[in-house]
């Protein structure tokens, strides 16, 4: 296993054993077995500190900001009349990924005072993942074609890194100014 900063994989092995995770290029995660057994192994921040903490409404938040990311990114990307239509298609797509992930999320604890186990925290995170591949897979096509339709300066502006890890990749597969 390598060493991690505290800062950083704590919140990232909670977001990946919850099912939050967002947006993160493949090339940053660790895709052998060690690597989600270190992640599972990892308690949550506040399960560690002895307090409860709520993946439910920490589950709700992150599509919340999956909602709010869309609403910037249209507002940044200044749509033509040409390129609504592409865009109401991956928004529509993107609504019912959403509710999808609002309806798991309404499925996790409201509350948990405990860690886990393992083997449990295992299985949140592959159901989670499973989640987020479902819901990659569902908005996909609608992306590569409201993509094919974007300008380059649109195009740079979708490509640029967003989410909560953004910032802390150290500019992972970044080139240029954000």
């Amino acid at each position: 296993m390598s060493f991690r900063p505290l800062s950083l994989a704590l919140p990232t092995a909670f977001v990946l054993a919850m099912g939050l995770g967002y947006a993160i290029p493949a090339s940053a995660l660790d895709n052998d077995f060690d690597g989600m057994l270190e992640i599972a192994q990892a308690p949550p921040p506040a399960a560690a500190s002895g307090r409860s903490f709520s993946p439910k409404d920490m589950c709700l938040d992150q599509v919340a900001r999956r909602i709010g990311n869309r609403a910037y990114l249209k507002a940044r990307l200044e749509l033509k009349p040409d390129q609504t239509t592409a865009w109401n298609a991956f928004e529509k797509a993107s609504d019912e990924a959403s509710t999808r992930a609002n309806a798991r999320c309404a499925t996790l604890p409201a509350e948990m005072k405990e860690r886990p186990n393992i083997v449990d925290r295992l299985s949140m995170e592959e159901s989670a993942m499973k989640a987020r591949v479902a819901a990659i897979e569902a908005v996909k096509p609608t992306l590569t074609a409201l993509y094919a339709v974007l300008s380059p300066e649109q195009k740079a502006i979708l490509d640029q890194p967003r989410g909560m890890m953004a910032g802390r990749m150290g500019g992972m597969g970044h080139h240029g100014p954000r």
